[in-house]
């Protein structure tokens, strides 16, 4: 829209120069390769350890639109290590994230991670620094000789549990009187105070 006393726009797209204004896509096989190439040399020069990288915990997304749902989070807390019995120092050096502004707030996402943790340390394998000087928390010889590099995700994530199952509405249901009930109980909590009052005042009396 023309706003003041300015120069009314008029663009001439004329059919000579249409190549100027069209996008085209025919890199795309070729940054198919080349991503491909890219994830191949990654997973090289980070071997034996694991192609995604490292552990994360399960976490509810934020907001009532999202937090049905389960995602992996930043990193785990300090109460989710202690638990599973790894050292926070340590955890970082093994493929495991560590974030230590998340904070529990339910017993259940503490005890989900819990058991990630102690998966994730039952299948792990810990090369050592020096194999003729193996040091304490290294993997058995026959171990390391098996190991192969992980790719795709580390642990898969755990299924979101599923609501109510629907049922069919009977007669009863349609006669229970829910606005009703719901009203009453309103005025039982709201009315609680005083009528606790009078009870008192009536017993006081007699």
């Amino acid at each position: 829209m023309v706003k003041g006393n300015n120069v009314i726009a008029n663009a001439h797209f004329h059919k000579v120069s249409w190549q100027n204004h069209v996008k085209t896509w025919f890199n795309q096989a070729a940054r198919k390769q080349r991503r491909r190439k890219a994830r191949q040399e990654k997973a090289a020069k980070i071997a034996p350890r694991p192609t995604s990288g490292l552990l994360r915990p399960v976490v509810h997304p934020p907001t009532n639109k999202y937090n049905y749902k389960l995602r992996q989070g930043r990193g785990f807390t300090f109460d989710e290590l202690k638990e599973a019995g790894v050292n926070r120092k340590l955890a970082r050096t093994i493929g495991i994230a560590v974030d230590h502004r998340r904070r529990n707030r339910s017993a259940e996402s503490l005890q989900l991670n819990v058991q990630r943790l102690k998966e994730y340390k039952s299948k792990l394998i810990v090369f050592p620094r020096n194999r003729a000087k193996p040091k304490a928390g290294d993997s058995e010889p026959a171990a390391l000789e098996t190991a192969e590099q992980l790719k795709g995700a580390l642990l898969p994530m755990p299924t979101v549990a599923k609501g109510p199952a629907t049922m069919a509405i009977t007669q009863e249901m349609k006669d229970e009187e829910a606005f009703h009930k719901i009203r009453m109980a309103r005025a039982d909590f709201r009315l609680f105070g005083v009528r606790q009052k009078n009870r008192l005042a009536k017993a006081a009396k007699d």
